[in-house]
């Protein structure tokens, strides 16, 4: 059978939903998560898809850096450029069909350069067939296998295209999986320019209007088309926090930056990171079958740490522990066995695991037969019962 036996409830700050929610974003869709904690602070039709413009190239970047991480290819090297690639218009690191530019300058050219020509080049390498078609089919199933349900990719760079699209939240996901998983590269994302080959030296600025502003901004990317409106992928770190946050359907460039700007100061300034409990807090008993004690304590296996919205009145959460039980013996000490759900006002469920405190050895014959003639005694007991309902 399944028990859930409610743990314990934590004082926290109430009102986390009015905090939460009372933010009003200009933006057509936005999401916002802090972290360190994984929690979503907005989500404003944030699972709509939509077009990604640009945005979307950070898809081709994780293809490419797992591409790095499994040695299908290294930063030097060199790739052809093809002539689909190179009538790309828009933004471009202006190559040719004679360049042979490195993976490097590659990236490069996306991160910094937005360059619609190098994202191809590095699609049609990766590309299980060589085309940019193909490729965007490779990058669809990655997207699904990565929990990104709502993204569908036609091509490497976001050109508009029927049914290219992207969710907030799965562009949150993806910018969240860079910063985590490539920590080696991250830092593409907070240079200011890149002045590949000395063409166009008035296109070697990075569009990242956040970069500087001194918010802690160091990534991540713009987009832009007239179907999608402006739109940013931007992470900013102030003091031991990080938060992430997607925005798009802005009218204007100077929109976008304000509203990007005005979002990463409210997730700072509105929420305060506080510890709920620590790894390793007794706060459950799970009943034990056939051991030598009856039952065995639970602990949560990590410490829970929470953003809570400032300036708040005090409260509660509920916290309920879920295993399944009895526990059968023998137990080894630290076996996960079950979760801790944390449920907040205003936030997404929380689950952590839970542990067992300590070992507990199969009971002897005497348990065995305690057990047994318990189980002889309910059957005659539920008999009897039927008898007397007849």
């Amino acid at each position: 059978m399944t028990a859930a036996a409610r743990a314990l409830a934590f004082l926290i700050l109430s009102a986390g939903a009015a905090a939460a929610q009372g933010f009003e974003t200009e933006a057509t869709a936005a999401y916002v998560v802090d972290h360190n904690t994984g929690q979503v602070l907005l989500d404003h039709n944030a699972d709509l898809p939509l077009p990604p413009a640009s945005m979307s190239k950070l898809m081709t970047l994780n293809m490419a850096f797992e591409a790095l991480a499994d040695g299908r290819m290294t930063l030097d090297t060199v790739l052809p450029v093809s002539q689909h690639c190179m009538d790309y218009g828009g933004s471009t690191m202006f190559l040719n069909t004679q360049d042979r530019p490195s993976v490097e300058d590659l990236i490069r050219g996306v991160v910094v350069l937005s360059g619609n020509d190098a994202s191809c080049v590095l699609g049609e390498a990766l590309s299980p067939d060589g085309t940019e078609e193909g490729f965007g089919q490779f990058m669809t199933d990655r997207a699904r296998q990565l929990g990104m349900n709502n993204s569908t990719f036609r091509n490497s760079n976001g050109w508009p295209a029927p049914g290219h699209v992207m969710s907030m939240r799965d562009l949150g996901i993806l910018a969240e999986r860079l910063i985590t998983e490539f920590p080696q590269y991250y830092s593409y994302f907070a240079e200011t320019e890149f002045p590949y080959d000395g063409r166009a030296p008035d296109n070697r600025f990075n569009r990242n209007p956040l970069l500087t502003m001194n918010i802690g901004a160091d990534g991540l990317k713009t987009g832009h088309t007239q179907e999608a409106g402006y739109g940013l992928v931007g992470s900013a770190v102030q003091g031991d926090r990080r938060v992430t946050f997607v925005i798009t359907g802005l009218d204007t460039v100077a929109g976008r930056a304000q509203e990007a700007e005005r979002i990463a100061n409210w997730a700072f300034r509105q929420f305060a990171e506080r510890e709920i409990v620590a790894q390793g807090t007794v706060v459950a008993e799970a009943e034990v079958f056939l051991g030598q004690v009856a039952s065995v304590g639970l602990a949560v296996g990590e410490d829970v740490t929470m953003l809570l919205p400032a300036l708040q009145d005090i409260g509660e959460i509920e916290a309920e522990a879920i295993y399944n039980g009895p526990l059968q013996a023998p137990i080894t000490a630290g076996t996960e066995v079950g979760a801790l759900v944390i449920r907040a006002e205003g936030f997404e469920e929380r689950r952590v695991p839970l542990v067992t405190v300590s070992d507990v050895p199969r009971g002897g014959f005497m348990v065995r037969m305690r057990t047994a003639a318990g189980v002889v005694l309910r059957e005659i007991v539920g008999r009897t019962a039927d008898l007397g309902a007849g």
